[in-house]
């Protein structure tokens, strides 16, 4: 089964199979603008808890072959144009590599993460300090739990806000006083997607175009999600469960994990430029692209 595109609310026009543009219409020219990275190499990355249904202990985990992955992603990124600073690993922080899960970064500001499990409250404190070292003059700590990037999905007028597993709904409400833009929660009901990168990525924030796995979320935010992205691309269950999700965009460029291949001609089709990375190792602890990738937001101008 393809990837196809999102129903319309009703009242709606019906809308195309298999994620094709109608016949009448162009793909619109996608851009690609610079943007500004930060990622964390993964010098002790292991998988030795799981605190999420892909992690498994038991399964050994090659720390070669997820530096030459993890190196290829950022070479990718610079390769393209875009920035991307480096935050220094901490000894016994395995997961510290999944860098969006850190802070999240909007019109400069910054909100950190307040872990849900023990085991990576640690990573929080680390990449505040980074923020107040290399010249963002507010960079909060929050007060609710919430696991950044991981469940806040950032757009030109909305933030995506995931629940259910690892942020708290109270979360929400701070973001958006803080961020001063409004703030959409959407209930995942999944395990497997226990964040919101995990089953939605942003394509283009200036278009509020998104793709997403619809078995993700609960009945009443897929409803939302129909809405407020009547023409958004919808991943199979197959794509989904490849991680295909957890993807990062320019605007033109989507990199995602090579695995899902399935999403790769409907993004063509939409005028995007899939660039397929393999994320294998990363996957072992339920990461991949976007895990491994924070955005720094510039202040708006």
């Amino acid at each position: 089964m393809s990837s196809r595109r999102a129903d319309r609310p009703p009242g709606g026009h019906a809308s195309c199979e298999s994620g094709t543009q109608p016949p009448s219409e162009e793909p619109p020219l996608r851009i690609a603008t610079p943007r500004r990275y930060l990622m964390c190499p993964p010098a002790h990355f292991r998988v030795t808890y799981s605190i999420n249904p892909w992690m498994d202990p038991t399964k050994p985990v090659d720390p070669a072959l997820a530096l030459f992955q993890w190196e290829d992603l950022r070479d990718r990124y610079r390769a393209l144009g875009h920035t991307v600073e480096i935050l220094d690993p901490v000894a016994d922080l395995p997961d510290m590599v999944f860098a969006a899960n850190g802070a999240t970064v909007v019109d400069g500001l910054v909100l950190g993460a307040r872990f849900a499990n023990p085991e990576r409250a640690a990573e929080a404190p680390a990449h505040l300090a980074w923020f107040r070292e290399h010249g963002f003059t507010d960079a909060r700590e929050p007060v609710h739990i919430n696991e950044a990037e991981g469940d806040f999905a950032v757009t030109s007028n909305w933030i995506l806000a995931g629940q259910g597993f690892r942020s708290s709904t109270l979360s929400h409400s701070e973001a958006q006083e803080f961020f001063g833009r409004p703030v959409i929660g959407l209930e995942l009901t999944d395990p497997r997607y226990y964040h919101l990168d995990t089953a939605l990525a942003v394509l283009d924030d200036t278009r509020e175009e998104i793709m997403y796995y619809p078995g993700a979320f609960s009945p009443g935010s897929r409803s939302v999600l129909a809405r407020l992205f009547p023409d958004a691309l919808l991943a199979t269950a197959e794509d989904a469960a490849a991680l295909g999700l957890n993807a990062v965009s320019d605007g033109r460029n989507v990199l995602l994990p090579l695995t899902a291949g399935g999403l790769l001609a409907p993004l063509r089709e939409r005028g995007f430029e899939p660039v397929p990375v393999d994320m294998s190792e990363l996957h072992k602890a339920g990461g991949s692209v976007k895990c491994c990738t924070m955005e720094l937001r510039p202040p708006a101008t």
